[in-house]
């Protein structure tokens, strides 16, 4: 029994240091990512850190894995009924600070992946993990399985608008970004 709270500080730890290094990520960008900046970020010794996460590269695994969890928490968190399609995809935007450090986390990962195959596994299951919200939230609408191509095309638009409203200043109102969904949704469902 006693080994459980152990398990639990361990996953709590891996959170916060994934959580600090999204934090030096959006605030210093990817080449101020180390274990050390994280380690002081997160408010630990550096010899603590090197424990759970030994390289730079581990921890940049886990900061993209992080990102995944967490979305997959929020649509899981959406309740069935009207509305769940619109619901789960706002989800899919940074329309609040917590939203926007993640994807501004998610998105300098990104950047990175496209030359480190580590990363690019983590990046690949958050990018089919969308398309699956996509493809779900698309036969919820329509109350048939959609075509690739519709996955597809509402993908690239919760994209789209995640990186338009990521690049905003923050607090602009994006309110637009869900109107441009609606307008979608509404041609999609009609």
């Amino acid at each position: 029994m006693g080994r459980v709270p152990q398990k639990l500080d361990r996953d709590e730890r891996r959170r916060q240091v994934s959580e600090a290094a999204w934090r030096v990520l959006v605030r210093d960008g990817l080449e101020a990512l180390s274990v050390r900046n994280v380690a002081a970020e997160a408010g630990l010794p550096q010899s603590s850190l090197r424990y759970t996460f030994p390289t730079v590269a581990s921890v940049r695994e886990r900061a993209v894995a992080l990102v995944l969890e967490r979305l997959l928490e929020r649509v899981d968190a959406v309740e069935d009924g009207e509305g769940w399609s619109r619901a789960v995809l706002a989800q899919l935007l940074p329309l609040d600070a917590e939203r926007r450090t993640e994807m501004e986390a998610y998105l300098a990962l990104g950047t990175a992946a496209m030359t480190d195959p580590a990363l690019r596994e983590g990046h690949r299951a958050s990018q089919d993990a969308i398309h699956d919200v996509c493809a779900r939230a698309l036969a919820a609408l329509t109350g048939r399985p959609p075509s690739d191509l519709e996955v597809r095309e509402l993908h690239a638009l919760v994209d789209g608008l995640a990186l338009h409203v990521v690049r905003q200043e923050p607090g602009a109102d994006a309110g637009w970004a869900l109107d441009v969904l609606d307008a979608h949704l509404a041609r999609v469902g009609a």
